[in-house]
């Protein structure tokens, strides 16, 4: 048995909690660089956090110009502003953008360098500056991982910053700061934080030395995983359809929060897979949210390694309430694969590639680059040459899920 547990020195989560946050910034450091958006920094809830804060250390700065999928503009800019004012703790307020953002301009200031130092796994040499991580959405996870997700220019696909070293070191997980999210982005985070409990459930196993789980970031799904990932679909699953409904249902918004959560801590070990890596380069080309293309791609990925995960999808069935008493794996993956048509037609994400302006005739170079993700795309777990995935990817642009049955002889 070798296993490993990461997070943050400090979880901190239910209604309310977001008062502690000037503590614990102040316990961490005197000179604050706080990363927001122009919204949330407009926003009641926000404001006071700020004001508070200043109340409690020396110096504050305030970088809240982030701009969706972390640019590397938008890394210069803020890792200026830390400079600016010495900053010695930084705190995140915001969804994944502002909290990946965050986490490499802490890289920056402790180790010096640009991003494109540390893109890949295991690049960053040692801790960062404290970072106190609080997300305003139900989605990400970013608050608990140690991934930072940017957008290069003079790439196609997004990039990974991926280390141990950039885990938060607190994270305060308020339901109450996620009421004023609107419908658009609940749904899109949050089927997002469903896809990273699956892929965690269902990502390949592996085995490691005693090396591994310090060197490496990803290193499969494992008993403690699991654990993380049922919970985390079980409570998404009966909220996010009420949540995007009704945006006021604070039992859901709870689920929410409590859910995006877990399903953080899965795949901080386990990994995302197949989905992930797909979305990257079709949401650079598309512009569309990350949220959204994993969503339209979670069943696609899902129908095409059903031989090796009929048994976990039969759990997540069960887990999610459908009835699966004495289905075989094969009947109890149609259930849940079935509901979670339903679920994603429900909260308003497209039904095909097709749907969101992408181009059949790229779909053989997206997959191509996607099968360079190989910190993702070795978690899948059905098969990861580049026919495969093209034939995913041929299923989501036509919606017709048999197209991605390939003869060993295809792949």
């Amino acid at each position: 048995m070798l296993e490993t547990v990461r997070g943050p020195r400090q979880l901190i989560v239910g209604e309310g909690v977001a008062q502690n946050i000037p503590r614990v910034v102040a316990e961490c450091g005197s000179r604050v660089l706080i990363v927001t958006d122009r919204v949330l920094l407009g926003q009641p809830g926000v404001a006071e956090i700020v004001a508070a804060v200043r109340e409690k250390v020396e110096v504050v700065g305030v970088f809240a110009d982030a701009t969706p999928d972390v640019p590397l503009a938008d890394v210069a800019l803020a890792v200026s502003v830390a400079a600016e004012v010495d900053a010695d703790v930084i705190l995140a307020v915001g969804g994944g953008t502002v909290i990946d953002l965050a986490k490499i301009v802490g890289v920056i200031r402790r180790h010096g360098g640009t991003p494109r130092d540390f893109y890949g796994e295991s690049k960053v040499p040692g801790p960062t500056i404290p970072l106190v991580a609080v997300p305003t959405t139900s989605g990400t996870g970013s608050e608990l991982t140690p991934v930072s997700v940017l957008t290069d220019p003079d790439r196609e696909l997004k990039v990974g910053v991926s280390s141990v070293h950039i885990v938060p070191d607190f994270a305060i997980v308020d339901p109450e700061l996620t009421y004023t999210c609107p419908a658009t982005v609940t749904a899109y985070s949050g089927i997002d934080a469903f896809c990273h409990a699956v892929e965690s459930y269902t990502a390949r196993p592996r085995a490691h030395g005693p090396r591994d789980p310090v060197e490496q970031v990803f290193l499969g799904r494992n008993p403690i995983t699991d654990h993380y990932a049922l919970l985390a679909a079980e409570r998404i699953a009966r909220s996010l359809p009420r949540v995007v409904r009704d945006g006021g249902d604070k039992d859901a918004r709870a689920d929410m929060s409590y859910g995006s959560m877990l399903a953080g801590l899965a795949f901080s070990h386990a990994g995302n897979a197949a989905p992930h890596a797909l979305q990257y380069p079709i949401g650079a080309a598309t512009h569309t949210p990350h949220g959204l293309g994993v969503g339209l791609l979670l069943p696609y990925a899902l129908d095409a390694a059903r031989d090796a995960i009929g048994d976990r999808l039969t759990i997540l069935a069960g887990v999610c309430g459908l009835d699966v008493t004495d289905a075989s794996d094969a009947e109890g993956a149609d259930t849940f694969l079935t509901w979670l048509d339903g679920l994603l037609a429900d909260i308003g994400i497209p039904t095909t590639l097709a749907d969101i302006g992408v181009a059949r005739a790229d779909l053989p170079r997206f997959a191509e680059m996607a099968s360079g993700v190989t910190r993702l795309i070795q978690n899948h777990p059905g098969p990861t040459d580049t026919a495969s995935l093209t034939a995913i990817l041929e299923a989501a642009w036509t919606g017709d899920r048999t197209r991605h049955v390939l003869t060993p002889e295809q792949r």
